[in-house]
């Protein structure tokens, strides 16, 4: 069972990642611009009131929408997605129901979409 604190220590390990001041999520420089790889998914708790982040799901980047498509027939419940995301390269991921080593499988592969090839290549080679 993964949470939170998971999420933050995953990112956190990859080069140049940051922490989102205003919200829960991470990204990675790539061309001078952040890009997201993982976040808080913001649910409607209450129809009508805004959206709130959600504490246990996340949105995680995947390659693209054939990835989403496989992730989301294999993971049973702890897979989801909503219409927001449709055609979207992003899967939702209820933390209660993944493990941890599976979390970071995921994390680093969305981290690898994002970052700039050059960055992943010297971190892949162990000089990031």
């Amino acid at each position: 069972m993964a949470n939170q604190e998971d999420v933050r220590r995953i990112a956190l390990a990859l080069p140049d990642t940051r922490e989102a001041e205003d919200g829960f999520g991470f990204s990675v420089l790539n061309k001078g611009k952040p890009k997201g790889f993982v976040w808080a998914w913001n649910e409607r708790v209450e129809p009508k009131k805004p959206r709130v982040p959600s504490a246990t799901v996340v949105a995680i980047r995947v390659a693209d929408r054939m990835e989403k498509e496989v992730l989301l027939a294999s993971g049973g419940e702890k897979f989801f997605t909503e219409p927001h995301y449709n055609g979207f390269p992003a899967i939702l991921v209820r933390l209660p129901l993944i493990d941890v080593e599976e979390l970071e499988e995921l994390i680093v592969d969305a981290w690898r979409c994002q970052a700039p090839k050059a960055l992943v290549a010297r971190w892949e080679r162990g000089e990031a």
